[in-house]
């Protein structure tokens, strides 16, 4: 139900579905306009983004950012010592 997502859970995704790929300052853009650190941000983001609610209400950046954060996930496991994969 989107009705599950508060308005600082859709506040998140329409920074993140708005931000330049290669933008500037988003730090300060978080601080600014959501009035938080950027780890906490990224913390909210995170959570979100494993959410159903989330990607039901936009399955295009939940999934884009999901692929996103698996690759990363995956090459830092491929880096670590000691990894047979």
């Amino acid at each position: 139900m989107l009705g599950d997502l508060t308005e600082r859970d859709r506040a998140i995704l329409a920074l993140e579905s708005s931000w330049p790929r290669h933008g500037g300052a988003k730090e300060e853009v978080i601080r600014a306009q959501l009035g938080m650190s950027a780890a906490r941000y990224y913390q909210l983001l995170g959570r979100l983004i494993d959410s159903d609610v989330a990607l039901e209400y936009d399955p295009m950046l939940v999934r884009r950012l999901r692929r996103i954060r698996d690759s990363r996930a995956a090459r830092r496991t491929a880096r670590m010592p000691g990894f047979v994969g």
